[in-house]
């Protein structure tokens, strides 16, 4: 004899306390996320702002000189907002400007990025650059989540007219220097300058320091600037073993994405994390990292990490 089937019952279960409270707990992590990446897209990558800050005891003569450091602009053509922004920097009274690398967003806009910091060497002021790996090739697709998940990987895309690139910049007053030295005459005196290609191009070459020697001179120079875009570790002790007084960088935009009570999650190089941003020292050298202005367009955000320019006044 076959037992007759056990109707199901017609009514809902009823959630637990429990079970709700972790749904709702669930829901609210969700649209608190969605909130962030939506500020971050929206508002914070375009917040743009200029930082200002005083570096003692760094000149070699009494006096003031003041740069205004600017870095990873990534332009893409018809990024406006970023370009009223760089010229209206160029109202700042500063003695020189520096841009440390990736000018770049995408293929043919090397005229555009170049158009765009072309106002920051007005009334004569020198310009000098370093090249990241964004001036050299294009970006590639991929996951906006491998800047935090793979971040040194190293991708290029098509490569870039960098020739073009150079030669518009120095018509506007830049000098670009590509593992090269440089003594340059500034309102302040004149400043001996070491400059590197971006080790974060692959394969990494770094040349030898002795090459690079910016203290071997009369001594009249007023700084030692040492310039590269990445600051990997391996080319801040070249630029310090040539004698470099200061240092300046780009590339890590800051971390782009950084945790209140955390920091910077990665830096895209094996600098320490807690250097990722600002003014920290190296080998005893006070070293800037700036936190950029600009983001690759297949990662659009940022996070606790406003775009910026800085003024650095150094006495």
């Amino acid at each position: 004899m076959t037992e007759a089937p056990v109707e199901a019952s017609r009514h809902p279960r009823i959630p637990t306390v429990e079970t709700e409270t972790v749904r709702r707990a669930l829901s609210a992590t969700a649209a608190a996320g969605a909130a962030c990446v939506a500020y971050g897209v929206l508002i914070e990558r375009r917040w743009y702002r200029l930082a200002r800050i005083e570096v003692p005891g760094v000149l070699r003569a009494a006096g003031r000189l003041t740069i205004l450091h600017v870095s990873d602009v990534h332009l893409v053509p018809g990024q406006d907002h970023r370009v009223r922004f760089l010229a209206g920097l160029a109202d700042e009274d500063y003695d020189l400007v520096v841009a440390t690398g990736d000018l770049v967003g995408a293929l043919d806009a090397e005229s555009a990025a170049v158009d765009a910091v072309a106002p920051l060497t007005s009334r004569d002021r020198p310009g000098l650059v370093v090249l990241g790996s964004n001036d050299w090739y294009a970006p590639v697709l991929k996951s906006p989540l491998a800047y935090l998940t793979d971040p040194q990987r190293r991708s290029h895309g098509a490569p870039l007219d960098t020739d073009r690139l150079i030669d518009r910049l120095a018509r506007h007053g830049y000098h670009t220097l590509r593992d090269a030295t440089l003594r340059l005459p500034t309102s302040a005196g004149t400043i001996a300058i070491a400059g590197l290609d971006d080790p974060h191009l692959d394969p990494q070459t770094l040349p030898d320091a002795q090459t690079l020697r910016i203290d071997d001179g009369d001594g009249s120079e007023v700084l030692r600037l040492g310039l590269v875009h990445s600051p990997y570790l391996a080319a801040l002790d070249v630029l310090v073993d040539a004698g470099s007084d200061l240092l300046l960088a780009g590339h890590t935009h800051g971390g782009q994405v950084r945790l209140p009570g955390i920091g910077a999650l990665v830096d895209n190089c094996d600098l320490p994390l807690d250097q990722a941003r600002g003014l920290s020292r190296h080998r005893g050298r006070p070293l800037h990292v700036s936190v950029g202005l600009g983001h690759s367009r297949y990662a659009p955000f940022r996070f606790a990490c406003r775009p910026e320019a800085t003024l650095l006044t150094l006495s």
